[in-house]
C-alpha cells in the first residue's frame, strides 16, 4: 500500500495554478528547461536530483538535445499525482533556473 494519496481532479487542478510553468499529461506533470549550454544543463539536472534525494521523491528526468531537460514527475507507487509531486515541482521551481 502506497504512503502516498492520490488527489482528486480538483485538488489537482487547484494546485497546478501555484505551479504555472507545469503542464499536466494525464497522470504527470512536467516542465521542461533550456539551459545556456550542455554543462548548465547538467548542472539543473544534477541540482533536482540532490532535491529529489532529500524528498525520497524521485522524477523522471531526461537530459536531450545539447542543453534541454524534461522533468516529470509522477507518484508511481499511488499510479497518479500526489501532494509529494507539487511540493517537489514548487522546490524545482524555487532553484530559479
Amino acid at each position: 500500500m502506497s504512503r502516498y494519496i492520490l488527489l482528486t481532479d480538483e485538488e489537482i487542478k487547484e494546485n497546478m495554478e501555484e505551479i504555472p510553468l507545469w503542464n499536466q499529461d494525464g497522470k504527470t506533470i512536467i516542465r521542461e528547461f533550456a539551459a545556456s549550454n550542455f554543462p548548465a544543463a547538467v548542472g539543473i539536472f544534477n541540482a533536482i536530483a540532490v532535491i529529489a534525494e532529500a524528498c525520497d521523491h524521485h522524477p523522471d528526468i531526461l537530459l536531450y538535445g545539447w542543453n534541454k531537460l524534461r522533468i516529470k514527475l509522477s507518484t508511481h507507487s499511488a499510479g497518479g499525482l500526489t501532494l509529494q509531486d507539487f511540493e517537489l515541482a514548487k522546490k524545482i521551481d524555487n532553484l530559479n533556473f
